[in-house]
């Protein structure tokens, strides 16, 4: 292999010929597809040397951060292909070698319709303050499900959206909103400067890509308090344990402060994960968690072990758990009973409710 940028096009069009939403170039290996959940080789790839995996990484990286890669050792960007999709990508070292991960990000963002998610979306997306988390493991489809409210946002109000990414990974196309989209790293140092200097830009809802600080947490709910709508994202599983998470990343001292602010500005909680389907795809179950006054007060009372169980005795009003969801995708006929169990946090009670 010589000319990589073109070895690397080859790649990224069977990437998006094929649905896959992931590629894998690693030294050794030829490069792997995630198609509908499995890694899998293509036909037409060769085994990578690690002079190839270096040449595909640096020609993904402009000058400057090849430079930051080889310092840092690894680098977090994104790009755009051919007016076809963008790419999301982690280049890395390991054993000394250069690998990369590649997640495909589709141009047109899929609506909330057609990612099948819950119809409170839509409320959620209504609201003109408060503070909402869509959750769930690594590769689950958090980002598109964060979109798709955003762009519902974008086609139905006149506001002001700022995102704040790292990297951008949806570009959004203006239609009665004004979007500012902020690339940690390249349009801000990072993501608690990128908070706090947006009260200065006059925002209406305010996206955050990931929290991974107690500093952008707390930059995050104090937005909510002042009168944003704030959206964001977390690498957990539950409701309750996304809950958890946020309080317990602060000192025990400042615990009690962020559960008052939590437990008055919070709107809901979704957590997505995606699931082989019996068609040969993936579909999503969900859990729902909508902010009632139960669930504000167990998060003041410091009861969120509790949560589980609001979720449960109230469907009625839109919250649905893990476990009926997945018992429905069940009885539909769209996903396995095996696939059901793998999926849940609560296989004992997932049998239990087959049962009934």
């Amino acid at each position: 292999m010589n000319d990589y940028k073109k070895e690397l096009e080859k790649i990224l069009e069977k990437a998006i010929e094929n649905d896959a939403t992931d590629i894998h170039i690693s030294c050794g290996r030829k490069p792997f597809y995630r198609i509908n959940g499995s890694l899998i080789h293509l036909e037409g790839d060769s085994d990578l040397t690690q002079e190839d995996t270096k040449g595909l990484a640096f020609s993904i990286l402009s000058e400057e951060n090849r430079e930051k890669f080889l310092s840092q050792r690894d680098i977090d960007l994104s790009f755009g292909h051919k007016d076809k999709a963008r790419f999301r990508v982690n280049a890395y070292h390991q054993m000394d070698k250069i690998s990369v991960s590649l997640r495909l990000i589709p141009k047109k963002i899929r609506t909330i319709e057609e990612l099948r998610l819950p119809q409170i979306c839509y409320q959620f997306a209504k609201a003109k303050q408060g503070f909402f988390l869509m959750v769930g493991p690594s590769g689950n489809g958090k980002s598109a499900a964060l979109a798709a409210m955003i762009d519902e946002i974008n086609r139905n109000r006149q506001d002001h959206i700022v995102t704040i990414e790292d990297p951008v990974e949806y570009i959004f196309e203006q239609d009665k909103c004004l979007i500012d989209q902020r690339e940690v790293g390249q349009d801000v140092q990072n993501f608690h400067r990128g908070l706090r200097e947006v009260f200065r830009q006059d925002p209406d809802v305010i996206m955050i890509g990931e929290m991974r600080d107690s500093e952008t947490i707390s930059s995050a709910v104090t937005a909510a308090e002042t009168g944003h709508l704030v959206f964001t994202t977390l690498h957990t599983n539950t409701a309750a344990q996304t809950i958890d998470r946020i309080i317990d990343s602060f000192p025990p001292h400042q615990q009690s402060q962020i559960r008052m602010q939590l437990s008055s500005n919070l709107l809901g909680i979704i957590s997505r994960r995606l699931i082989p389907s019996t068609e040969g795809s993936v579909i999503n179950a969900v859990e729902v968690m909508i902010a009632n006054s139960a669930v504000r007060n167990l998060i003041r009372e410091g009861k969120t072990h509790q949560i589980d169980m609001v979720i449960e005795t109230n469907s009625g009003q839109g919250m649905i758990s893990l476990n009926r969801s997945l018992i429905d995708l069940v009885n539909q006929g769209l996903i396995s009973k095996e696939n059901a169990e793998l999926n849940s946090n609560n296989i004992s009670e997932l049998k239990m409710l087959f049962k009934n």
